[in-house]
């Protein structure tokens, strides 16, 4: 495992106040969490992963009040397949994976899985395609991204989302992402033990 094993507890701020917490659980092969909004919304992820912490497969489920939606995906060779299911209708979905297979379901922990991953290669840079998964449609596109090491700052990463957008990662020796603030100012912070 490329990221420390064990349970993540991160606070979600905008502009300073609290609006969710994420709850992760991280072993050699699955990553489960789920994060709570403080509007009562509720999305949680599970996928199994390879020997190298690659998502192969991935359910997700989204619940805002009465209103709930389901989704599966499966990494087959270079496409992410999957059926997003909500009001009673099934949709079909393949989204082509880029060349190092990365797939991001929006808990702060695939940025720590991105990172570990070009950090295990040795880059200081990189840009690829990423299978995103939106976490309040469960819909997953590819996009391209973008990831630089601030080389005056050991731990710390600038991320690009899209052209146009930087956010700030900072992680710890062992992987873990220690805060994540957004271009929108939205900032997740791991709470210690």
């Amino acid at each position: 495992m490329i990221v420390a094993q064990g349970e993540y507890v991160y606070e979600i701020r905008d502009q300073g106040s609290p609006i969710a917490v994420e709850t992760v659980r991280l072993s050699a092969d699955l990553l489960s969490g789920m994060r709570r909004s403080s509007s009562g919304n509720l999305y949680e992820v599970e996928a199994r992963l390879d020997a190298g912490a690659i998502v192969q497969s991935i359910r997700l489920r989204y619940v805002r009040g009465p209103f709930s939606r389901t989704a599966t995906y499966e990494a087959a060779a270079d496409v992410l397949r999957g059926t997003i299911t909500a009001l009673g209708g099934r949709n079909t979905l393949e989204v082509k994976l880029g060349r190092f297979r990365e797939v991001d379901a929006g808990l702060t922990v695939f940025k720590a899985l991105l990172i570990a991953h070009v950090r295990a290669r040795g880059q200081n840079r990189w840009t690829a395609r990423v299978a995103v998964i939106d976490p309040a449609t469960l819909v997953a596109k590819s996009i391209k991204q973008s990831l630089y090491r601030v080389e005056a700052e050991p731990g710390k990463w600038l991320f690009e989302p899209a052209i146009g957008e930087r956010e700030t990662i900072v992680v710890d020796e062992a992987g873990r992402v220690l805060t994540h603030v957004t271009h929108g100012g939205v900032a997740a912070q791991l709470l210690p033990k």
